[in-house]
């Protein structure tokens, strides 16, 4: 079998972004890879963009098509179809497209250095400004470059730094071995808000070793995000920031018996919160009704959501 699996969430509406995935993949300077592409319901099929490749390529590829569950679930999809044999599982959404050498790069790494849970760094255009390379960690105290060529670091408590800015990290630079790939699974439920980061989190922690690579592995491209464009006036932002909040619930659990991290998490549950109120606000202003059921059910599973509406009804009264 071979070396590597990769995994592909797709769900797109125009033709040629799976295609541009898919060539960068058969450019790679390592070819001893399979291929599980996940058809999460896509409104345009995948079917259509595997019809130009030729017949030596599309063998490679299985194609698992499923009701749409989102990317986390489309994932879980992907590693649950890999092949008991493959050592590798290296992810890649449809709309990025993978450097030539990312393959290679990541088998010299983790076969030389033992990891099981590696990244690479992304580049993008301005859009994508936030992101930050993974040379910059190694201004960290501690890390130490364990590889020359490629430069691979070793930064200590990764887990810890990630929840500082973990802006260094995305979906289509990952790469993790067994046996992670038998035990780490998506939280499905967050649908498009912090799945990945989540997903980041477990593997970190259930890593032997997490190798982190200066070079760049993919570039980012654009395609379908239901919430690429959201903001405080839009319809779905109030669900966007109550999906982040469970997801930082979920991610405060990892790290119960660590007081530092813990209060950064609720730095951020407390923002997402003040976020989705102001929100509504807008929509009242906007002679918009309130999404009073999708509050309920946050105030359900947070109570402190009502804490945060009284501190916002104060601070409009002293103003």
């Amino acid at each position: 079998m071979a070396t590597f699996t990769i995994i592909i969430p797709f769900y797109q509406r125009d033709d040629g972004i799976l295609r541009r995935a898919l060539a960068s993949a058969f450019s790679q300077s390592f070819q001893d890879f399979d291929i599980i592409v996940v058809d999460d319901q896509s409104p345009y099929a995948a079917a259509s963009e595997l019809a130009p490749l030729s017949d030596e390529q599309r063998a490679r590829i299985t194609v698992v098509r499923q009701v749409n569950a989102g990317p986390g679930g489309a994932r879980n999809t992907g590693l649950d179809h890999v092949p008991a044999e493959t050592r590798y599982v290296a992810f890649l959404d449809s709309d990025d497209f993978w450097t030539v050498d990312h393959l290679k790069n990541a088998l010299t790494a983790m076969d030389a250095l033992g990891g099981d849970c590696y990244w690479a760094s992304i580049e993008g255009g301005e859009e994508f400004g936030y992101h930050f390379g993974i040379a910059a960690l190694e201004k960290i105290n501690g890390a130490r470059r364990l590889m020359e060529a490629p430069v691979v670091l070793d930064v200590p408590d990764i887990a810890g730094v990630m929840l500082d800015d973990w802006a260094f990290l995305h979906m289509s630079c990952m790469v993790i071995g067994r046996p992670l790939i038998a035990t780490i699974r998506f939280d499905a439920a967050l649908r498009l808000a912090a799945e990945d980061v989540l997903f980041f989190c477990d593997c970190m922690m259930a890593a032997k070793q997490v190798l982190l690579c200066a070079d760049a592995g993919a570039l980012r491209g654009e395609g379908v995000n239901i919430f690429h464009g959201v903001d405080n006036a839009s319809p779905e932002y109030l669900k966007q920031q109550f999906i982040t909040w469970m997801a930082l619930d979920r991610l405060e659990s990892r790290f119960a018996s660590r007081p530092r991290e813990v209060a950064i998490i609720r730095e951020h549950k407390n923002k997402a919160r003040k976020q989705a109120l102001w929100g509504q606000v807008g929509q009242i202003k906007r002679r918009q009704r309130p999404e009073f059921g999708l509050l309920a059910r946050w105030l359900v599973q947070d109570p402190r959501l009502i804490q945060s509406a009284l501190q916002l009804m104060a601070g409009k009264i002293v103003k």
